[in-house]
């Protein structure tokens, strides 16, 4: 894991050597364009001159000595102190005479659960949060295709502000524009990430419901039979008669996250982050037509060749092993 306060990841720190090594390009420069100061990037290159691509991975902050660290009598005491009373850390601390904030360092390093996550007879823990540090995958491609639309705002002729600045001056018919939204409909696979979107004018349910049966065609052309599809609880999905006939004529089922629980469909949800920083807000836009019209050569790049962490390669390889 990266360090909290570091600057550049280690992909960002190959990118550095490449360019200054590899490219030729002054320390200087380099460092300017990935927000860094000149001593940082010198660091970074000086490291990988001396132990190559190991010299760029995380060194330990932790000190070879701590002589005031809690010795590890106190630390036994205190977990058992809270598996025997099931207190918190301020009685605690008075059981024990370890400060409290010590306490709920101690608790929190063993990973003990909160208090409110246990079962107040047992003490076992009986209420998941909505963090979990177990990433879930479906085994197979089309076990679980997770849809979503985002929203982005249009671009106005000639640009907007990022192409020009918030500075820039405005008349009183450009204030009074409405220039409106575009609709971006994606449909992630959960095992391959594979992704299938379109940018629409609108989220109405005849547009979703239509959306879904291309979507669905396509998984299938690739070989993918969907067996299930999981949106959120918007209207369109839940409640027009148009979504429900798409997914029936593919045999589909329809899964609904839990209501204020996005993180169920986060599949789609990191895909649409993705989307805006990769590809709506990547470049300032002079066009809305120009950024619509990059939109395919994005998604099949995101599908072909974008090196994806969870899959490990590019999502398409676990449709196709060539």
């Amino acid at each position: 894991m990266v360090h909290a306060n570091a600057r550049l990841t280690p992909h960002g720190r190959w990118l550095l050597v490449q360019r200054v090594r590899m490219q030729g390009r002054p320390v200087a420069h380099v460092a300017r364009e990935l927000g860094i100061s000149r001593q940082c990037a010198h660091r970074w290159v000086a490291r990988f001159d001396d132990l190559g691509p190991a010299g760029l991975i995380d060194r330990s902050s932790r000190p070879h000595r701590s002589p005031r660290a809690t010795p590890a009598e106190a630390v036994v005491e205190v977990l058992a102190a809270r598996a025997r009373w099931r207190r918190g850390p301020d009685e605690l601390a008075r059981r024990t005479g370890v400060p409290a904030r010590t306490v709920s360092r101690i608790l929190r390093r063993a990973q003990v659960p909160y208090l409110w996550q246990c079962d107040p007879v047992t003490g076992e823990p009986i209420r998941a949060s909505k963090t979990t540090a177990v990433r879930y995958e479906h085994p197979h491609p089309g076990d679980l295709v997770h849809v979503d639309v985002k929203k982005i705002g249009r671009i106005p002729a000639g640009g907007g502000w990022k192409a020009h600045g918030r500075s820039m001056g405005r008349t009183a018919a450009q204030k009074r524009a409405r220039i409106g939204y575009d609709f971006v409909h994606a449909a992630v696979d959960d095992h391959s990430r594979v992704a299938y979107a379109e940018v629409l004018p609108d989220e109405k349910g005849t547009t979703c419901a239509a959306f879904i049966d291309r979507a669905l065609t396509q998984f299938a052309a690739l070989g993918v039979d969907v067996r299930a599809v999981i949106t959120d609880n918007h209207w369109s999905y839940a409640h027009t008669r148009e979504v429900a006939d798409a997914l029936a004529a593919h045999g589909t089922e329809h899964w609904f996250i839990k209501a204020h629980c996005p993180w169920q469909n986060g599949k789609v949800e990191r895909f649409n982050r993705t989307l805006a920083a990769e590809w709506a807000y990547r470049q300032p836009w002079l066009t809305n037509a120009d950024r619509t019209d990059a939109f395919p050569a994005w998604i099949s790049e995101y599908n072909t060749e974008r090196y994806h962490h969870a899959v490990g390669a590019a999502p398409i390889t676990r449709l196709s092993p060539t």
